[in-house]
């Protein structure tokens, strides 16, 4: 019965990054410009300074292979969702979907990528 107790001051005592939120995509837009992509990305998390924030987005194939990065240099603790750009994006011919995957410095990827289809 006192292992079961203990349950309770466990969560009180473990790290707040076991429990943290994956940063969350709120929407994605493309536009094709000649024969590279740009991307605009609007995301949600939690950032409580620089500590712990939403420190990147990619741009990956179906296949899991990365065709862009936009690196997110600083915190954004009062600016929430907030969105950025990258452009030049290299796409395969006949790619009509793309995944997007937010990162944050602490807990890394996140779990789930959003799939995109194309305009």
């Amino acid at each position: 019965m006192l292992r079961y107790a203990l349950i309770p001051l466990l969560c009180l005592v473990l790290p707040q990054a076991a429990f943290a939120d994956d940063p969350v995509i709120e929407d994605v837009t493309a536009r094709q410009n000649g024969g590279s992509w740009s991307f605009s990305v609007t995301l949600s998390h939690p950032d409580s300074g620089w500590d712990h924030y939403a420190d990147g987005w990619r741009v990956l194939d179906m296949d899991g292979n990365e065709l862009g990065l936009r690196v997110l240099a600083h915190p954004h603790v009062d600016e929430q969702p907030f969105t950025r750009a990258l452009s030049g994006v290299a796409l395969p011919n006949g790619t009509t979907q793309v995944q997007i995957q937010a990162r944050c410095n602490l807990d890394g990827w996140a779990a789930e990528a959003v799939v995109f289809d194309l305009p």
